[in-house]
């Protein structure tokens, strides 16, 4: 695991490298539902870090960066963790599921952790059974995905971001 000075101080914790990190346990520890809806992020992580390191230098970026960069910045906020806030396993695929379905792509980048946050209780509240079942076992089916999508979908129904 490498990290990186430069994250650490723009309050990214952990400091995680996603594009040069390995792990020999990685994906051996990790549930079947975070192991799933997680193999997009690290590669988009990855891609956002090099292509914010180019756009320092160029201020002509056409349509299709600015939103990889604009995804980018908003799986940076919601990957910052708080110290001693660990999160269920529930909590993590949501988020996770938000990110890379779109769901953020209209929130603005100041209220993106608000997003997670309202997301978060409006899930425990109203999909508990959904979170009780994916906290104890960890599955993704497709049954499962189309339970998230509704939620996801019944939420941002809810109200604008």
């Amino acid at each position: 695991i490498f990290l990186q000075t430069e994250l650490f101080n723009a309050g990214v914790r952990p400091a995680v490298d996603p594009g040069i990190s390995v792990s020999r346990v990685g994906g051996s520890a990790q549930t079947k539902i975070i192991k799933k809806l997680s193999g997009g992020i690290r590669t988009a992580l990855a891609a956002y870090r090099e292509l914010a390191a180019f756009a320092q230098f160029s201020s002509d970026l056409d349509d299709a960066t600015k939103k990889q960069l604009d995804h980018g910045q908003k799986v940076t906020e919601l990957m910052k963790q708080k110290q001693y806030a660990p999160m269920s396993v529930f909590d993590q695929a949501l988020t996770i599921f938000a990110a890379e379905r779109g769901y953020l792509d209209d929130v603005e980048l100041n209220k993106v952790l608000d997003f997670e946050a309202a997301l978060l209780s409006y899930a425990r509240g109203q999909y508990a059974e959904l979170a009780a079942e994916i906290d104890k076992s960890g599955a993704y089916n497709d049954e499962i995905e189309a339970q998230l999508k509704k939620l996801t979908d019944d939420f941002k129904a809810t109200q604008t971001w």
